[in-house]
This record gives structure tokens, sequence and C-alpha cells, in this order.
């Protein structure tokens, strides 16, 4: 694998899990993925919740979560209910009904925070890439491997994946907000 392939894998993978990292941030719409990190204790082990059930917005503001098998039904609701999420979910029959409370100011300007958080937290996962494929190209030129040109071109491009990187970290965040201050 060259050396620009495994720079833009590792800094993908940096973008990945800030993609992750936002998708269960809450916003003033219901969204099915801030049920992600749910684990629910079935049949002695933990499971992930998506892994148990369907879960849907059938209005806005308002999840709706039907598990596979109806007996797990209260025992999905305690751990929605026990996950710190901030949502009341209510056992309607075979199925679980959220409503998600609109956020106020407060709420929205500390998610917006997190965010900015998560942001630049991935930034520097992107500078210590670059940090690394940088000290290897230095290791390669100090030990002959490879000439001065060749060096000063693996800077610029690990330079311009860098740049490239951070501006799509930009774009996903600034998306976010928008998305968290929208009421």
């Amino acid at each position: 694998m060259s050396m620009e392939k495994e720079i833009q894998k590792d800094m993908d993978a940096s973008i990945e899990h800030l993609q992750t990292e936002l998708k269960n941030l809450r916003t003033s719409r219901a969204n099915p993925s801030i049920l992600d990190s749910v684990k629910v204790e079935i049949y002695g082990t933990n499971m992930r919740l998506k892994d148990l059930a369907t879960v849907s917005t059938p209005e806005p503001r308002q999840l709706l979560v039907s598990p596979f098998d109806n007996n797990n039904v209260n025992t999905v609701s305690k751990a929605i209910e026990n996950a710190n999420l901030n949502l009341q979910p209510s056992v309607d029959g075979n199925v679980i009904r959220i409503q998600v409370p609109p956020m106020d100011e407060s709420i929205r300007k500390e998610t917006v925070k997190v965010c900015k958080k998560k942001g630049e937290e991935a930034k520097v996962s992107i500078r210590e890439t670059r940090r690394k494929y940088n000290e290897k190209a230095r290791k390669q030129k100090q030990d002959g491997e490879i000439a001065e040109d060749q060096l000063k071109r693996f800077e610029k491009m690990i330079q311009e994946n860098t740049d490239k990187s951070c501006k799509k970290i930009d774009e996903m965040c600034a998306a976010k907000e928008k998305d968290i201050l929208q009421v």
C-alpha cells in the first residue's frame, strides 16, 4: 500500500469516528441514531438496541421502538431509561414510544459545545497522523531510501491531505451545529 493511501485511510478513520460521534448528538428532531449507544442486557449478555429492535420516527418529535421479541419490551424500556439520554420511554402494548422533548436554548448551546469539542478532537487525530507520516518520511530520507525532492513531495502531499480532512471536519461540524440550533 502506498504512503498516500495509508495516510488517507488513517485520516478517513478519524472522520468516520467523528461521523459516528456526531450522529449521537441530539437535535430538535427525533433521530433514531440517538439510541445507537443504548445497550440492553438480555439473554445474559449486553446487546445493542439496534440488534433487538427497530427504531422509527412516526412523528418529528417521537421515536417508536419495536422489539423483535415482544417479551423484551419492558427490559428494553428500562435500558433506554437508564442510558442517561434524558428520554422517558413509555410502553404502549408491544412497542415503546419516546417523546423527544424540545431542546431549550441552554441545552442547544451545551450540545454545540460538545459538537465543537468532538470536531477539535478529530482534528487533533488528523494532525497526529500528519506528524506520524512526516516523521516516517524524514526517517526514510535520513536512511537514504528517498531523495530530498521526494521528501518535499511527501510533506506537501501529507499537508494537502491534512488540510482537506480538516476542511471536511469543519463542514461536518458546521452542518451538525446548524441542525442542533434549528428550532
